[in-house]
């Protein structure tokens, strides 16, 4: 890790533009058009942030202990509710639940996916991976991967799938609902982004990042970002691959170089999507939401 001490800086030189109080737990954090969404386990709502002004206009209610992520598409907000066994759909218009799908979900500590061929979550130990169709608010299909499936993202043409019991990245075709294969990545993959032409995980077991070619499945590279352990979260956007984790708030890897090229520590961090001109952290511990600016 001696390459990582060379580019580390204290948090207190991290450029945040507003830190905003959410009470409760907030958590996962949503990217959409003129809006940050942000959930709350705790108080059972997703909390949307005007940019702009960086508060908080809106809190809406949803299922209870709203869980594994948020997906932001076709004019609204899934929300997976891990204690009313359900996804929330939130019309962004209107900041109303316009739809609620029954489906278990498979873990708290997971992520739902989302893209042209509609919404991926899994849904059960044993690997199944649900996609609902955003036109009729219904489950369409299934597809078993592999036990300890957790997490989902979309992009590259496929829809991608982590097993932390596994250590496997799945590959699923989403025109036929088939497993089109297994990727052995780093060990516990959990969280996982989609970006710069690479699907890229976070190895919980030992803190790295595994960057695999959608073109061959194959891994092309390993970056030790020295954040292991239990929660974090990854995102690519503005160029660059940005990981979190408690109290390491942000990495900034350079999808050039498949390097680290500055890594902030101190209090912060847990959960982060950059997108909209911005980086956008959260940290359940904090009870906050940070606004970051790209000029790092």
């Amino acid at each position: 890790m001696a390459d990582l001490h060379l580019v580390q800086r204290p948090i207190s030189s991290l450029p945040i533009l507003a830190k905003i109080p959410i009470p409760g737990s907030p958590d996962w954090v949503g990217i959409g058009s003129g809006a940050v969404w942000i959930s709350n386990i705790i108080k059972n709502n997703i909390s949307r942030i005007d940019p702009a002004q960086n508060k908080v206009v809106a809190n809406i209610a949803v299922g209870k202990a709203p869980c594994s992520g948020l997906a932001v598409g076709f004019g609204s907000v899934w929300v997976p509710c891990c204690g009313s066994a359900r996804i929330d759909r939130v019309d962004a218009a209107t900041n109303r639940v316009v739809a609620s799908i029954a489906t278990t979900i498979a873990d708290s500590e997971g992520a739902i996916g989302i893209g042209d061929s509609g919404i991926w979550m899994p849904a059960d130990a044993q690997g199944t991976v649900i996609n609902i169709d955003p036109a009729t608010n219904r489950i369409a299909g299934t597809v078993k991967t592999v036990p300890g499936a957790v997490a989902a993202a979309v992009g590259e043409g496929a829809v991608w799938v982590t097993s932390t019991e596994q250590s496997l990245l799945c590959r699923i075709d989403p025109k036929t609902r088939k497993l089109a294969a297994k990727i052995r990545v780093g060990p516990m993959p959990r969280f996982l982004a989609v970006g710069e032409g690479s699907v890229w995980t976070l190895n919980q077991a030992d803190g790295s990042v595994s960057r695999v070619d959608p073109r061959t499945n194959k891994v092309v590279a390993t970056i030790q970002a020295g954040i292991p352990g239990e929660g974090g979260d990854i995102s690519v956007g503005e160029g660059f691959v940005w990981v979190t984790a408690r109290n390491v708030p942000l990495t900034k890897i350079d999808p050039r170089t498949n390097k680290v090229v500055v890594q902030f520590v101190g209090e912060g961090g847990d959960a982060l999507r950059v997108g909209a001109g911005a980086i956008w952290l959260c940290s359940f511990f904090l009870h906050e939401a940070w606004h970051v600016s790209l000029d790092l």
